[in-house]
């Protein structure tokens, strides 16, 4: 009996670490404990700079629309193509040397550019070599999606396109399928490209202050990747029922055998 009241202490406090903590899976806690519970996040994002393999979207008006036709792509593609393919065949890809390539223009390096940048170094070649001033030239150009890949804990784990100017992280996480409770919240890694690399950068979505990250809003080509917890693993148990339901399967297991024992 005694043996049975030992092992069952020992399972007791091993199953008992196997429960996720509900602060674990609570987002955008004020773990500093502010006195007041109203906070204004100052956001802290910067321009997005052209990356190699972005698409491009761009369309140049002039006050005679027929003089531009050659510029702006007419959707040659098949009517049954997604919007993601359509932006793929219409858009203007930056190649590996960081160049668009645009009819009569020829190629233009974007790299490290910002798409207000780029309007204006379109409008500049076009005013030198195509138009002039009373053409009222207007170049307007966008990314073609903003496109990232989520990984891990997520219940729809995939590359996804979204046709917005920006989303944060919770948006990204969102449209994945969200993170089930055996996802790490305190650890969401954002892979990032730069010109001279790639980096990883930690988000802890269970803080508030998370808002003011210089990461917290998603740039095209991020891979976010959710870790899981160690309770997955374990397997026993990621809810109080759940390890309840263990404890008591192990221990009935646990009393038929010393009752065998103790039999013969």
């Amino acid at each position: 009996m005694n043996r049975l009241l030992l092992l069952t202490g020992l399972l007791l406090c091993v199953l008992s670490t196997s429960c996720i903590p509900h602060k674990d899976i609570i987002y955008l806690q004020e773990k500093d404990t502010p006195s007041d519970s109203t906070q204004v996040m100052v956001e802290q994002q910067k321009p997005y700079r052209i990356q190699i393999n972005d698409i491009l979207n761009i369309r140049i008006k002039v006050l005679d629309q027929d003089n531009v036709t050659i510029f702006n792509p007419v959707g040659e593609g098949s009517l049954n193509a997604s919007s993601t393919e359509k932006a793929y065949f219409d858009g203007f890809m930056v190649d590996l040397h960081g160049n668009i390539r645009i009819p009569e223009l020829g190629k233009i390096n974007v790299l490290g550019y910002t798409t207000e940048a780029i309007e204006e170094l379109i409008k500049e070649k076009l005013l030198e070599d195509q138009f002039k001033e009373t053409a009222n030239i207007f170049v307007t150009v966008k990314l073609a999606g903003l496109r990232f890949t989520v990984n891990g804990e997520v219940g729809k784990p995939g590359t996804i396109t979204l046709f917005l100017e920006r989303i944060n992280i919770f948006e990204a996480i969102a449209n994945a399928g969200e993170i089930p409770v055996t996802g790490n919240r305190r650890e969401v890694q954002i892979i990032r490209q730069y010109p001279q690399g790639q980096k990883i950068h930690t988000l802890d979505l269970t803080d508030v202050n998370v808002m003011k990250s210089p990461y917290y809003f998603i740039q095209p080509n991020d891979l976010i990747y959710v870790k899981p917890l160690k309770q997955k693993t374990w397997g026993t148990g990621t809810t109080g029922r759940e390890t309840l339901g263990a404890i008591i399967s192990i221990l009935g297991i646990l009393t038929t055998t010393i009752l065998i024992i103790n039999r013969t």
